[in-house]
């Protein structure tokens, strides 16, 4: 396989992993740029995942000149992170994907996670897309306002581990831990 078809092949996956369902077919995210290969793939900017992890992975790759083992690889994550969102897309897998970030980030456990859902399913009932028209807040968390979330990527209005991860550093950064935040809720309806 040449070059070319290599890059080719690839870009044709990168297009169809990034698509999502819509009312007109499959569309991608508005969040997300793709640069395709030249003809060559050596030093091409292959995929830039605005705000992800892996769109500074690949930047860095990129600079280095991005071998096709290492563009398989970043291709791999591209794909786990795709899930991902995918998955946070439901009530079970957003609980599921922030248990994962709990743990992983902040070495927080099952009693913190009880707080989280806790707060999280009065807030938003762990709803992606739910918004307060009154106050503007939006999101899994109810960031207030919402454009908050763009500080970890501006994919924010339609990315659930984006709002999921922003929703836990301001946890973090604000309460110390969810128990914590779920008992500042409890005492003011907000936190």
């Amino acid at each position: 396989m040449s070059k070319l078809s290599i890059g080719s092949l690839i870009g044709a996956f990168v297009i169809t992993s990034m698509a999502i369902p819509g009312a007109n077919g499959l569309e991608l995210p508005t969040s997300t740029r793709l640069v395709m290969p030249d003809s060559s793939l050596e030093g091409a900017k292959l995929i830039t995942a605005t705000g992800t992890e892996l769109g500074q992975s690949v930047k860095e790759l990129a600079a280095i000149g991005l071998s096709p083992e290492l563009m398989t690889s970043s291709m791999s994550k591209l794909a786990t992170l795709n899930e991902q969102v995918e998955m946070a897309r439901t009530i079970v897998g957003a609980k599921k994907v922030a248990k994962a970030i709990m743990s992983e980030k902040y070495g927080w456990g099952k009693k913190q996670f009880d707080c989280v859902n806790r707060l999280w399913t009065k807030e938003s009932h762990w709803n992606y897309k739910a918004h307060n028209y009154r106050s503007g807040a939006h999101g899994i968390a109810q960031a207030l306002p919402a454009s908050k979330m763009a500080i970890i990527s501006d994919d924010w209005r339609a990315n659930p581990v984006t709002q999921i991860r922003w929703g836990l550093h301001y946890i973090d950064l604000r309460y110390e831990t969810p128990c914590k935040a779920w008992s500042k809720f409890k005492r003011s309806r907000y936190y």
